[in-house]
């Protein structure tokens, strides 16, 4: 063996993002960047009401406009324009409305597409929507959701206000709760977030004859394609869709946007390149929003702490319409709020309540992050109400390590996890029996400024793959993956996948696993997604599904070029197949090892087809759909400590400890950036972001300047570690990480903002716990 095929592994190494070079540069192709001969620029007007009629639209003005080629409404493109799709029908009477790209006769949210104007420029067309002549009657908007589920209640749509009802069971909950020493019951609310991705929304398309590409910045070129196809019933083959570089979705762009179908209508229309791209302020009203929930908790305990039921009623806003996965987000939730607890029996209730609001969808751990944040909120409430400590309560409830796997009383099996290692990591790096003391020392001199400790040990399911387990929750699609590798005759490698990336450093990370299992360099490998065409199969990027089943495809795709390898090597060696060993990237003789050829060594050997065994064919390409059996289940514990100033509601964040355990870790720096991003996102919604309408359902946040995202100033320094105990259910060991500081942070920062103001007779603060609403808190404490 020579020096030469002896590399260290890849998969571990933190290896600076071979990508970034082109993303920090601006030397990419963002679809806004997007100039094509003929381009002409869209403009959509929206409705500045949240529920109206529409009686009247008069575009002639616009029409002859300086620079305008032609303008549309509802009316234009009713025959055409179908239905925006929900894949996700979670009950068989669920109601699932019309919901046409562009509004017809009525609009049911403030920010809802009512015509379009094509121009020369984006200037001019944006010009142009202010001659356009719309006349409403206005109909009582729909905000609250309770109220629009009482009788007597304004219609968001003929069918009513409530979408479906979705229970699950398992136990006897009744029993559970029945003579039950401790019984708590608690309402917290989730607040409506906008997802604010760096990147905003953007589509270009494109006509060639009756065959149509269509750039968009998206996170499911693949499922749009599919989608796009059903709705304009444009033929799937004659249908290209691509995801050029992405600027992060958050699972804003996880969707079948009104703007996509439209610029692709128009394009049809007029047989000419067409682009549209969002304003900001038009995205805070208009990409879906996230979260926005009513969860009332009950909780049944022993004396001693120990958990005997768990029952949530959950009120989930879908907004006006059900866009793509709507009804699902909060049932991915529905099995997580037993946590990491074991427990005698659980009941989950689930209803959907339309309202006059921009639709919700997916945002950033969907439905995972609300549940963790109820019932880690429960948790500390349950030992304060028992006078024990709440690291001691969970640890007296949690699963241990020696009892994995492990099937909760949600039905899920939980293939790994240590939450003792975890914690004890956690606890020492953050000092926390210190804190404690100090924290007690402060409330019992009667410092105005207190201090909290916040915890949240948590687990996730993640991976959202397991195509059998989605088919038995309704959902439209499998969850599976593709992969294609492709050796070329010089020996370097092309891997072709269908998971979509946008920002996740999946060219870096895909790399080094193809690195390791093909044993050939790095720097030699090139990583190709986002376009139909070039990777035709795929089922893109959510869920912390990347890795967990995208990149679980790249391997056994690589185990298949191994395998045709050795057989095209054992006939240049002139040796059985069987008489092969593969080492490092090399097929060698077993017990002969100076006997050998390296993977690129047959790969040229193979593009030449000179001397190939019979029948076998002259290609080591290889393909492969990798559809899991199970979720992954990442953990972990994170502790805050806040410091609240009791005179001013002032918050300020004094320590953060993160330990995740993502099982075996690919890339530690991409790891690093997920988590600190998602810790970013999670303290967002514990102390600063609300998407706020006022009583007509105007949206009073539109703006960057009214709606706070967080900048690094905002934020402590995060101390991170970790743990790791590999996933068995999938060979590298591998789980999810995207999501696990969004899910883990929130109720982190709540329970320390909470457990300093405890002794001053305040048992919650609604998020985000701006200083007025901790302020308000306090005084109305001290009242009580």
């Amino acid at each position: 063996m020579t020096a030469e095929t002896v590399q260290e592994k890849e998969v571990g190494r933190a290896r600076a993002r071979k990508e970034d070079a082109r993303l920090v540069t601006g030397q990419t192709n963002w679809t806004d960047n997007i100039q094509l001969p003929g381009l002409v620029h869209i403009a959509f007007l929206r409705s500045p009401l949240a529920h109206a009629r529409i009686t009247r639209a008069d575009t002639s003005r616009a029409r002859e406009a300086t620079g305008v080629i032609a303008v549309f409404t509802g009316a234009d493109l009713a025959a055409e324009q179908g239905s925006l799709p929900c894949a996700w029908p979670v009950t068989p009477d669920i109601v699932i409305p019309q919901h046409p790209p562009m509004a017809v006769d009525t609009v049911r949210y403030a920010g809802e597409i009512v015509a379009a104007v094509v121009a020369r420029d984006r200037y001019a067309a944006a010009d142009a929507l202010e001659a356009i002549d719309v006349d409403y009657e206005e109909l009582p908007p729909v905000l609250d959701m309770e109220e629009a589920l009482a009788e007597g209640s304004p219609k968001v749509h003929e069918q009513g206000n409530k979408s479906f009802v979705w229970p699950f069971s398992n136990g006897d909950i009744e029993a559970a709760f029945r003579d039950a020493p401790v019984v708590l019951e608690r309402t917290y609310r989730q607040q409506r977030l906008i997802p604010s991705a760096m990147e905003p929304r953007a589509v270009v398309c494109a006509p060639v004859g009756d065959e149509f590409t269509l750039w968009s910045a998206t996170q499911i070129p693949h499922v749009l394609r599919v989608m796009l196809a059903l709705v304009t019933g444009i033929p799937e083959h004659k249908l290209r869709v691509i995801a050029p570089d992405v600027g992060g979705g958050f699972g804003s762009k996880l969707q079948v946007t009104a703007e996509e179908v439209l610029a692709l209508l128009i394009a049809r229309r007029l047989g000419r390149p067409v682009k549209w791209t969002e304003s900001r302020s038009e995205g805070n009203l208009a990409v879906h929003h996230g979260r926005d929930q009513i969860q009332r908790i009950r909780v049944a305990a022993g004396a001693d702490g120990r958990l005997r039921g768990l029952d949530v009623d959950l009120l989930a806003d879908m907004g006006a319409y059900l866009m793509l996965v709507t009804p699902g987000v909060p049932l991915l939730g529905a099995f997580m709020y037993n946590a990491i607890y074991k427990m005698d029996a659980y009941s989950f209730r689930c209803t959907g309540v339309f309202t006059t609001k921009t639709p919700t969808d997916a945002y950033r751990g969907a439905g995972r992050p609300e549940a963790t944040f109820a019932i880690e909120r429960v948790m500390d409430d349950l030992a304060a109400e028992l006078g024990m400590d709440p690291l001691a309560l969970r640890e007296r409830n949690w699963i241990k390590h020696t009892e994995f796997p492990y099937t909760t009383i949600a039905g899920l099996t939980y293939d790994s996890g240590n939450y003792e290692a975890a914690t004890a990591a956690a606890r020492e790096l953050f000092h926390y029996d210190e804190l404690r003391k100090e924290a007690a020392e402060r409330a019992a001199a009667g410092d105005p400024v207190r201090l909290g400790i916040g915890i949240s040990t948590f687990t996730e399911m993640c991976g959202l793959a397991p195509s059998r387990i989605l088919g038995q929750l309704a959902y439209g699609a499998g969850g599976w993956e593709h992969a294609s590798i492709r050796m070329l005759p010089t020996g370097k490698v092309e891997a072709v996948t269908g998971s979509s990336a946008h920002g996740q450093g999946h060219e870096t990370a895909w790399s080094q696993i193809v690195a390791d299992e093909l044993g050939v360099p790095f720097e030699d490998v090139r990583v190709l997604h986002g376009d139909t065409f070039v990777a035709p199969k795929g089922m893109d990027t959510y869920g912390s599904r990347s890795l967990t089943v995208g990149g679980i495809a790249v391997v056994a795709a690589c185990g298949k070029v191994r395998e045709k390898a050795r057989v095209i090597a054992a006939g240049l060696l002139e040796v059985s197949p069987d008489d092969l060993e593969w080492s490092s990237g090399r097929w060698q003789v077993r017990g002969d090892p100076d006997q050998g050829k390296t993977i690129g060594e047959i790969a040229l050997a193979t593009f030449a087809a000179h001397n190939l065994p019979e029948g076998v064919e002259p290609s080591l390409d290889s393909d492969a759909t990798y559809d899991p059996d199970n979720f992954s289940f990442p953990h972990g514990t994170h502790l805050c400590a806040a410091e609240v100033d009791t005179e001013t509601g002032a918050v300020r964040l004094r320590s953060y400890v993160a330990v995740d355990d993502v099982g075996q870790v690919v890339n530690p720096l991409i790891v690093e950036g997920q988590v600190h991003g998602g810790i970013a996102q999670g303290i967002a919604q514990a102390l600063f972001e609300e998407a706020a309408y006022d009583s007509s359902g105007t949206l009073v946040t539109a703006t960057l300047a009214d709606y706070l995202v967080p900048s690094a100033a905002d934020l402590p320094a995060f101390v991170t570690s970790r743990t790791a105990t590999p996933s068995t259910t999938n060979p590298l060991g591998v789980k999810g990480v995207g999501e696990a500081g969004t899910i883990a942070s929130t109720p982190a920062v709540v329970n320390a903002i909470v457990d300093a103001l405890r002794p001053l007779g305040v048992p919650d603060v609604p998020m985000p716990c701006t200083p007025e609403r901790v302020w308000r808190a306090i005084r109305e404490g001290a009242a009580r």
